[in-house]
């Protein structure tokens, strides 16, 4: 790296990464980086059941030889890069993936990290594999920030899990790669021609939203593979000048100094949320909201006339479709959200099967539910939610942490059960069982590279509808 290489911003964020110790994450932040990781893989073990992940390994096995890297949750090895686009793709597919990190951070980096794993001929220590993927949470994270944060680069129609997770697939495994600090940083400039994704999958409940995880997973690791190949990439990557990735995704929002800010001060792991519904996170506040009125209150279902919203434009824009013939419309419907709160009591992946998006009942229960913008409403303010009781009551509550925020933490018995029913979905009881203790005991393992297989299944799931 030249002398002026090195003072540039990708050269900063490059060597914060490649001389990070896991002795430099707190307990805390390290415990936090393994249930996400746990999480993250159960996301993806049940998402193999879904179309997309499935019609995406299909293709891959019909143009490619089988790989040293499982496709998790069945029985098929697949090449790395071709491991990272399925299992991210599966991640992400039923909404269930962690969130507020660069959107859904997990979903990107973990199947990244793994697939790195899966080309390394070395042991690689759990404190290793834990340390790496926090640092991919923490820079796509950063690289958000840099845009100006979550609200201006979506409002320009930027997918951010898909434009900035990139990023983070690329340290996780140019880390686990060993790149040296010159390497890493030539990583980060081929994610940044690696990097996209729109809004464009909003209008119609296509499927290429889930596909956006599974990209970027599979352009961060190829960007770290062709760096350690000696392939170089642009060094001023996150500079102002024509070109880079912030003059040309950021124009007006860009905030560069956020890439670098207190590296290893504050990690960006502690801001991330589980999610406990199958919804866009968009969904969940209300969802909580309607939760606590009717139990709040002594109410069921039956006993709810009407349901209103009070919401930011933003959110009604993001989350505000009555179509729900798909899986991906349903997913990103609030009025369907909550009608699955009110009739069926949870909003849970069961919800959204497509028996249960045609039933009558769920259909009937949308029609009572009203939204209205609220100009006074911040972007990404959290909604107002009131019910009219059949009995002439009315009440309002607003809930500003949804559950699985680190202010509303899930709890330990919700976040198990979420994990293994996941899980169960593919694998068998004790298999269940050895991955949820091996993970969590991840950081005293010499060598994780058991986990892989962990990941198989005995056969490929049927798909879920």
């Amino acid at each position: 790296m030249t002398a002026s290489a090195d003072n540039l911003r990708a050269a900063a964020l490059a060597r914060f990464v490649v001389h990070a110790s896991p002795d430099d994450l707190p307990r805390p932040i390290r415990d936090k980086s393994a249930r996400h990781i746990l999480d993250t893989l159960a996301c993806g073990i049940a998402g193999a059941a879904s179309r997309e992940a499935q019609a995406c390994l299909d293709l891959v096995e019909a143009t490619e030889e089988p790989g040293p890297a499982p496709a998790w949750g069945t029985d098929r090895r697949l090449a790395s890069r071709s491991a990272a686009l399925v299992n991210g793709i599966a991640c992400h597919a039923f909404e269930l993936d962690d969130t507020g990190g660069c959107d859904h951070s997990g979903a990107v980096v973990v199947p990244a990290a793994m697939a790195a794993v899966a080309l390394s001929e070395r042991a690689i220590s759990g404190d290793e594999f834990i340390l790496a993927v926090t640092l991919g949470y923490d820079v796509a994270r950063r690289v958000l920030e840099a845009c100006g944060g979550y609200e201006p680069h979506n409002n320009a129609g930027w997918h951010s899990t898909a434009t900035c997770g990139t990023f983070g697939a690329a340290v996780a495994a140019g880390r686990l790669m060993q790149l040296d600090v010159t390497r890493m940083a030539h990583a980060l400039g081929h994610a940044a021609s690696f990097s996209g994704g729109l809004w464009a999958f909003i209008h119609d409940g296509s499927q290429t939203k889930r596909v956006h995880a599974g990209r970027a997973a599979e352009g961060g690791l190829l960007a770290a593979m062709l760096a350690g190949a000696g392939v170089t990439g642009p060094s001023a990557v996150f500079e102002d000048r024509w070109g880079g990735f912030l003059a040309t995704f950021a124009q007006s929002s860009a905030r560069p100094e956020a890439l670098t800010i207190g590296l290893g001060e504050r990690w960006r792991m502690e801001r991330v949320s589980l999610k406990p519904y199958a919804s866009c996170r968009g969904t969940h506040s209300s969802i909580d909201a309607l939760g606590l009125l009717l139990d709040d209150n002594g109410l069921d279902g039956g006993d709810v006339e009407r349901i209103e919203v009070r919401l930011s434009r933003f959110l009604l824009d993001m989350c505000g479709g009555r179509t729900v013939d798909t899986l991906p419309e349903a997913q990103m419907s609030l009025p369907y959200a909550l009608a699955a709160r009110l009739v069926l009591g949870h909003a849970g992946l069961d919800a959204y099967r497509a028996v249960r998006r045609s039933d009558p009942l769920l259909r009937a229960a949308m029609d009572r539910i009203a939204l209205t913008a609220d100009d006074a409403i911040p972007a990404t303010d959290e909604p107002f939610v009131r019910i009219a009781a059949r009995d002439g009551r009315s009440f309002e509550t607003r809930v500003t942490s949804p559950l699985g925020s680190p202010a509303n933490p899930v709890g330990e018995a919700a976040y198990f059960d979420k994990v293994r029913g996941l899980c169960g979905m593919a694998l068998p009881a004790p298999a269940v069982e050895r991955l949820v203790a091996g993970v969590l005991d991840l950081g005293g393992d010499p060598d994780m590279r058991w986990l892989g297989d962990a990941l198989g299944a005995p056969r490929r799931p049927p798909v879920f509808d």
